[in-house]
């Protein structure tokens, strides 16, 4: 069998081939199951806006969005990313998926928060996102724990240094670099509090674009994975006994709190989030309540709760936005396999306004119609 090593060699010789003017463009889009799915088409020049980009379709009756007897389901481009596997020229595609009959399809949340951000525009909302997320070999073990056993009990791996108390760097790093040349708002990494899992963080992002970077960092993320044969897994609570789950912790600012005062526009909002905790928790990632336990640094899912670098509540402020009275507020609620746009959707809905033609609870049941 060909090593990994030698496969990319023998690739890397037709990657340096002239691709005569053409460029690749892989169209990336949303399953069914929260997952990202991707194919490539031929360009005739390098897109240099997204109306240079043309609609597309698939087969929905392979990715669950679509029955077999009306299967098309319609790609639109919504943003693109230079690509750091093929170089040059070459784009990735971020896009939505719409039915034939001019629809968003069920599992399009693009579409409704967008409607929310588009509308409250005014109100600058930025958003950053900590996606935690842990690694498994292609025999899902734990990547690097021992065969049939444990590694020591948790405390020397949050941010850890050294071997032993960090694992599969390479993958992270890699990732990293392939974020930053492909233009995604990446702005930082490290080692979480269990032994492979770890963390970046995406932002901060104005509006829409939040969703679009992280599902992005995302497809990014399991591509560069493929190549060190590891797995992703975004699960909320991958490995069950006194090991810490996964979140994405969401930071959240509009113009007026990050201004002298904006204390009080932050206290507002947590109140306001105190009011629809559990319709908050229905947007926040399936299986969270494995997670949401009070104990490993989250909160109960029971009541909602605030505090000052506070991580056992729902929502926490900086301590050092409590000191100068202003800045943003983290949510410490949601789970590693969000939908962002649900997530930041909902946030907006809450803490700026309901519209009437966008509702985020009704957006997310449409899945199961």
């Amino acid at each position: 069998m060909v090593g990994i090593t030698e496969q990319t060699a023998i690739l890397a010789k037709y990657l340096d081939l002239d691709q005569r003017g053409k460029v690749l463009a892989e169209y990336v889009w949303i399953d069914a199951e929260g997952n990202t799915r991707s194919k490539c088409r031929t360009l005739a020049k390098k897109p240099t806006a997204v109306e240079d980009l043309p609609e597309w379709n698939f087969d929905g009756s392979s990715t669950g969005q679509a029955p077999g007897h009306d299967s098309d389901v319609y790609l639109r481009p919504v943003a693109f990313y230079q690509d750091p596997f093929r170089k040059g020229d070459n784009v990735i595609v971020l896009t939505e998926c719409w039915n034939n009959d001019g629809t968003p399809n069920k599992f399009n949340h693009r579409h409704e928060c967008a409607k929310l951000m588009a509308a409250h525009s005014d109100e600058v909302v930025w958003f950053g996102l900590e996606q935690e997320y842990t690694l498994f070999d292609q025999y899902d073990n734990v990547y690097a724990w021992p065969q049939g056993g444990f590694p020591a009990p948790q405390g020397p791996y949050y941010c850890g240094v050294g071997t032993g108390k960090v694992y599969a760097r390479d993958v992270i790093e890699a990732h990293y670099r392939a974020c930053l040349y492909a233009g995604v708002a990446i702005s930082g990494i490290n080692a979480e509090v269990m032994p492979s899992q770890w963390e970046f963080q995406v932002g901060p992002c104005e509006g829409i674009a939040m969703g679009d970077e992280l599902w992005m960092a995302r497809y990014l993320l399991q591509r560069v994975a493929e190549e060190f044969a590891v797995k992703i897994s975004f699960h909320p609570k991958p490995l069950k006994g006194d090991w810490n789950g996964a979140g994405c912790h969401t930071n959240v600012s509009t113009k007026n709190m990050r201004e002298a005062g904006g204390m009080k526009y932050i206290e507002d909002a947590l109140s306001k989030l105190a009011k629809r905790h559990k319709e908050h928790l229905a947007l926040y990632g399936a299986d969270n309540d494995m997670r949401l336990t009070g104990r490993h640094e989250t909160a109960s899912m029971d009541a909602f709760s605030s505090g000052v670098a506070n991580r056992g509540a729902s929502v926490r402020i900086p301590r050092s936005v409590a000191k100068e009275g202003f800045g943003y507020f983290e949510d410490r609620r949601p789970a590693s396999n969000i939908d962002p746009y649900l997530v930041t959707g909902i946030m907006v809905e809450t803490i700026c306004g309901a519209i009437p033609d966008a509702d985020m609870c009704k957006e997310f049941a449409r899945e199961t119609e």
